[in-house]
């Protein structure tokens, strides 16, 4: 590993530790030539995901476009990075455990269920937008929808109490 500051290339582990939710490992490293500490994560290469879209092409799943998702949804609502970030990790467990292929609505609909577990609004929110709300008689049955009617695999997600 090359030290990001002078690229040495001889460093040392100085610390390890997993990460939650146990899927990398964080090392800390110290540089042999200038000293410096810095922080590097170990992950399992992933195998990939082919998102089936609503117009029949696939596209490779990317958890970073899902995150920008949640982040936008989440504007200006009081959800927090780590709480976006940790429901990005679980939808992306989630849909791994279900093979190489996944439906986007799938995706949809479990960002849609772990928001309205963070923030109900930030949910409406992220629905008016991904389900392409065009009245209120639309936006009332999401809402029904987000208290009625539960989706597998959406029991994984975290809470808002599980965040704080």
């Amino acid at each position: 590993m090359r030290c990001p500051y002078c690229s040495f290339d001889s460093t040392r582990v100085v610390d390890s530790r997993l990460t939650d939710p146990g899927d990398s490992v964080r090392r800390r490293r110290s540089c042999a030539n200038c000293g410096n500490r810095f922080t590097t994560y170990e992950r399992a290469e992933e195998l990939p995901i082919d998102v089936l879209k609503r117009d029949g092409s696939t596209q490779r799943f990317d958890r970073r476009k899902l995150l920008r998702g949640l982040v936008r949804a989440a504007g200006g609502r009081p959800v927090g990075g780590e709480q976006l970030e940790a429901l990005a990790d679980s939808i992306a467990a989630e849909i791994r455990r279900g093979g190489p292929e996944v439906p986007a609505a799938r995706i949809g609909d479990l960002a849609e269920r772990g928001l309205a577990r963070l923030d109900p609004v930030t949910a409406i929110q992220f629905a008016s937008v991904y389900r392409r709300i065009e009245d209120l008689d639309e936006l009332a049955e999401v809402v029904r929808q987000l208290r009625d009617e539960p989706v597998p695999g959406v029991d994984q997600l975290p809470l808002q109490d599980d965040l704080d």
